[in-house]
């Protein structure tokens, strides 16, 4: 399974190639692009930073892409996730996942991307007008992964 965690930036149509590699039983690929916005919370934000723990962090990637696998019958999938310092506009995170049918892929990826966004040891730090700031899990991805039936133990309170 394709698990990477880099600083430099990828390319869409590359990685969907690979990952797709002239495979005549894949009939769906879905693809989510995070990329980094300009606002949140109501402040301006100029700069992301990520950081993650070496090793510890591909382990967890590839731990929620087993369990996708476990769940759904997809193909593969691939997570690639940027760490360092990151502009508004630049792409963060890449899920892209194969099947056979689009339901399939759909959900693994929505579950791959709700795991990752409160699972994953990814810490973000953001630079506003105000200094910078540690980002928080928000309550809305405890939320939407709660729906797979998974705590998130970020809130203390069971899903």
């Amino acid at each position: 399974m394709p698990i990477r965690v880099q600083t430099q930036d990828f390319d869409l149509t590359t990685e969907v190639a690979q990952l797709r590699a002239d495979d005549p039983k894949v009939g769906a690929i879905v693809t989510f692009i995070g990329t980094v916005r300009d606002m949140n919370d109501g402040t301006g934000v100029a700069e992301m930073e990520l950081e993650h723990y070496s090793g510890m962090t591909e382990k967890a990637l590839e731990d929620i892409v087993v369990q996708a696998k476990a769940r759904w019958s997809i193909f593969d999938a691939l997570v690639i996730h940027r760490v360092g310092p990151l502009k508004p506009l630049d792409q963060i995170v890449l899920v892209a996942v194969t099947s056979a049918h689009r339901g399939e892929a759909f959900a693994a990826c929505e579950f791959i991307m709700d795991y990752l966004k409160t699972q994953a040891p990814f810490w973000k730090k953001e630079q506003t007008p105000n200094g910078a700031r540690w980002v928080d899990a928000r309550a809305t991805d405890d939320k939407a992964l709660a729906k797979w039936g998974i705590a998130s133990g970020n809130s203390g309170e069971p899903a």
